[in-house]
């Protein structure tokens, strides 16, 4: 029984790396140039059942990140950007993880066992404000937003810590 789970994870996970492999080969998760704005007027329950309001991060660089507990590349990823979140806080940016279907208590335990350092949301039953996101079902999904408010990059799957600084210094 473990080993026929063991390959089901297994399959799970390399189809999901095939996936941001084809997107990446679409350019599907190049960078988006332009005057997109952010649309920071939602506000989502963290983990503890605090109301965050997106808005109170308007005029500072800011990375959103759109995963999932049970996302195998969430959770390749996941301590990829605990270090990210360590390195940039002194230069003002902040990381917000939104876990788009999981419980209050189902992240409280991912944010345990990974360590993580910046504030989880719960995005379960709030559709229209992921949407507004620019959410559209794929996880991992990160927006890196200027201070300014302007959306430079979009990244689905995951990326090398190197590309991942490159799109984090460009919100400075």
């Amino acid at each position: 029984m473990r080993a026929s789970r063991f390959w089901l994870a297994f399959g799970v996970a390399a189809a999901l790396l095939a996936l941001t492999l084809v997107a990446r080969s679409l350019n599907l998760s190049a960078p988006r140039a332009g005057d997109e704005r952010a649309d920071l007027s939602h506000t989502f329950p963290d983990m503890h059942g605090r109301d965050l309001r997106l808005a109170d991060y308007a005029g500072k660089p800011l990375v959103i990140n759109l995963w999932a507990t049970w996302c195998a590349p969430c959770r390749l990823e996941m301590p990829q950007l605990v270090d990210l979140a360590a390195r940039y806080q002194d230069r003002g940016l902040t990381i917000l993880g939104i876990s788009v279907d999981d419980t209050p208590e189902d992240i409280r335990a991912f944010a345990k066992e990974f360590g993580v350092n910046y504030p989880l949301l719960v995005g379960l039953g709030k559709e229209d404000a992921l949407a507004s996101l620019g959410y559209f079902g794929g996880v991992p999904m990160s927006i890196f937003i200027r201070a300014d408010g302007v959306v430079v990059h979009r990244l689905t799957g995951i990326a090398t810590t190197e590309a991942w600084e490159r799109r984090i210094e460009t919100l400075f």
